[in-house]
C-alpha cells in the first residue's frame, strides 16, 4: 500500500480503506477464479493498481465524467480509477463471464457505487464516453475499430475525448498511422523499474453519432 500513498498522498480515509481491502478481495477470489497471475498477486499494488493509476497521472477525471474500461479482465484499470474518482462514472466491459463475476464481487466488496459492468463484446455496448481506457487488450488499430462510435461529443477535460491506453515496449510501428497520439512515459511519474518501458497512449477520437 505504501507505493500507492507515495504517489497519491491525498487519498481520503474511504479511499485508503478501499485500496487496502482490494488486495484481500483479489487474493480470496483468485483462489477460485484465476484473474491475476499467481506471481502478480503479491505485487498487486505496483503491477496492477499503480499501473492502472498511471492513467490518472496523465488525466484526472472530472465529476460526472463517463469512462468505459474495455477488456477490463479482473477490473484493471477500471477499479483503481473508480476508487480514485468517486464522482466519475465507470463502465467495465469484458466478454468473459467469469472475469465480470469477479469484478462484480470486488465492486460490491469495496462498496463502489460509481461502477457498472457488462458481460459482452464492446461492439454490442451502447453509450458515449469521455474516455475509453484499457490495458493492452489488442493492437491499436483493432481497438480503435472496436470502440469507434463510443466517444462523447463535448470535451470537458484538459485532454480531448478519446482513448487512454496502457501499453509497453516500442510502439513506433503500431502507432505509425495515428499522428495525433501522445505517448506519456510512466517512468517520468513512477521511479520503480517496473515502469521503465510502460506508457500511457492518448489518442483523441472524434464523435460519431
Amino acid at each position: 500500500m505504501e507505493i500507492i500513498t507515495k504517489y497519491f498522498p491525498d487519498l481520503t480515509e474511504i479511499q485508503l480503506e478501499q485500496f487496502v481491502k482490494l488486495k484481500d478481495l483479489y487474493q480470496d477470489w483468485n483462489l477460485k477464479i484465476n484473474v491475476v497471475s499467481r506471481k502478480d498477486i503479491d505485487e498487486i499494488y505496483m503491477r496492477h493498481v499503480l499501473h492502472s493509476l498511471g492513467i490518472a497521472k496523465v488525466q484526472r477525471f472530472n465529476s460526472g465524467a463517463h469512462i468505459m474500461d474495455v477488456g477490463t479482465g479482473g477490473g484493471f484499470p477500471g477499479i483503481p480509477l473508480a476508487i480514485l474518482h468517486p464522482e466519475s462514472n465507470f463502465h467495465l466491459v469484458d466478454s468473459i463471464g467469469k472475469k465480470i463475476k469477479v469484478v462484480n464481487e470486488v465492486v460490491e466488496g469495496l462498496g463502489l457505487t460509481n461502477v457498472k459492468t457488462t458481460n459482452n463484446r464492446v461492439e454490442n455496448v451502447s453509450g458515449h464516453y469521455d474516455f475509453i481506457v484499457s490495458r493492452a487488450v489488442a493492437q491499436m488499430e483493432t481497438f480503435v475499430r472496436w470502440v469507434k462510435g463510443h466517444i462523447a461529443k463535448k470535451s470537458t477535460h484538459e485532454l480531448k475525448n478519446g482513448i487512454l491506453y496502457l501499453k509497453g515496449g516500442d510502439l513506433t510501428e503500431e502507432l505509425q498511422k495515428y499522428t495525433t497520439t501522445t505517448i506519456y512515459e510512466l517512468h517520468s511519474f513512477f521511479e520503480e523499474e517496473f515502469f521503465e518501458t510502460k506508457k500511457v497512449v492518448h489518442l483523441p477520437m472524434k464523435y460519431k453519432g
